[in-house]
């Protein structure tokens, strides 16, 4: 599964690596420049805020609780 995300700054990247450190599956940021774990802060930190960036979660995976805790980070799918 993978969503649109916005990251605008420091303080996004420290409140959402405090949420999904939260959840025992593994939570991926991609982006042009390369892919991060979300759960890394020192990975979030190394993010280009200036591209489009997507999460990533396997698609086994019930992820509809982070979907609900990141939602004003999240782009609104049509």
């Amino acid at each position: 599964m993978t969503r649109a995300i916005k990251v605008k700054n420091t303080e996004d990247i420290q409140k959402i690596n405090q949420i999904v450190t939260r959840y025992g599956f593994d939570i991926w940021i991609h982006g042009k420049s390369g892919m991060v774990d979300a759960k890394s802060l020192l990975g979030m930190f190394l993010l280009s805020l200036n591209e489009p960036l997507q999460l990533v979660v396997e698609d086994d995976v019930d992820a509809s609780a982070l979907l609900k805790d990141l939602s004003e980070y999240l782009e609104i799918e049509d």
